[in-house]
């Protein structure tokens, strides 16, 4: 159940948190999921030596006051070389230096995996810390499989795949700039490099294309809720699920990922039943402890299913 969250409470919970930092990517305050009445415009990461910040709502100008005390108290005590805010709710979301000076290469570290990130000039860092439990899955389940990561991003499932022994990855995403700092992920790992196939197309009008590098045992769908002009998961993503048994081997697994609050489990496992019935539920994954949420079923959704 949510709790009333008072300043004091954000205070010793950050103050504990960067106590405790390590080189290891750390979410320290997760206002978003609604777990902390009144401070849903919040999140707070720790990224090696950068405190990040975003506010998703503006806020009072006596609270932002408040808070910058805050983050110059932590910047203070000596562990972080730079503060960087984003302003989400603004349009193209910019971002600022407000303590320190940035270093000049900035990665996100989660299990001993280096992502390499864009603080100042995007939208999206370029790694979303929240699924890291459905990476450490495709860890787990890769060893000697092909795996299809569709709408690969900066292809960090496709890395964690290599790290768990894929035979290879193929990466499919139209934007060919995150494509290319996914090479730039596989470089900085030290997996895939000659192997893997990196497709910069539209997912949608290039089944065929995908289908030539298959069949495959481990396939990502992890597409964004809404991307204009290319794709909407109420709409969508049926389109991808309908081409499953095309797609997939004998005895494969799917990696359904679904991160829009307005759409349930129940979204994915009826369009499944639809779609590709011989795919099977397996199970949900678990989701993290530190980004708590009010309601389980507005929070990302990562559904495992295996084919049968």
């Amino acid at each position: 159940m949510p709790r009333r969250y008072t300043f004091e409470d954000l205070k010793n919970d950050l103050l504990e948190g960067v106590s405790t930092k390590s080189k290891e990517f750390k979410r320290l305050f997760h206002g978003r999921g609604a777990f902390y009445e009144g401070w849903e415009f919040l999140s707070i990461d720790s990224i090696d030596r950068v405190l990040s910040i975003a506010y998703y709502e503006e806020i009072e100008v006596s609270l932002e006051k408040e808070l910058f005390k805050l983050y110059s108290k932590v910047f203070e005590g000596g562990l972080y070389k730079a503060v960087v805010l984003q302003r989400r709710y603004l349009p193209k979301a910019p971002s600022e230096l407000i303590f320190g000076i940035l270093p000049e290469n900035i990665y996100a570290i989660e299990n001993g995996i280096s992502y390499k990130l864009r603080l100042l000039n995007n939208q999206n860092s370029g790694f979303f810390p929240d699924m890291k439990i459905g990476r450490e899955f495709v860890k787990d389940n890769a060893k000697d499989k092909k795996v299809l990561n569709l709408f690969s991003y900066t292809c960090a499932f496709s890395v964690c795949a290599y790290k768990g022994g894929a035979s290879s990855v193929v990466n499919v995403d139209m934007n060919k700039k995150v494509l290319e700092t996914g090479r730039d992920n596989h470089r900085l790992n030290e997996v895939g490099m000659k192997i893997t196939k990196y497709m910069p197309y539209n997912i949608l009008k290039s089944f065929s294309r995908i289908k030539k590098s298959g069949p495959y045992d481990l396939i990502i769908i992890d597409p964004p809720s809404f991307q204009k002009g290319s794709f909407a998961a109420t709409k969508d993503y049926q389109k991808i699920i309908r081409r499953l048994p095309e797609l997939a081997s004998d005895e494969c697994t799917v990696l359904s990922c679904l991160n829009a609050p307005n759409l349930d489990s129940q979204f994915i496992k009826v369009l499944m039943t639809e779609q590709a019935a011989n795919f099977k539920f397996i199970k949900r994954l678990e989701n993290m402890d530190t980004f708590p949420s009010k309601k389980s079923e507005r929070a990302l959704k990562n559904l495992i299913f295996r084919n049968y």
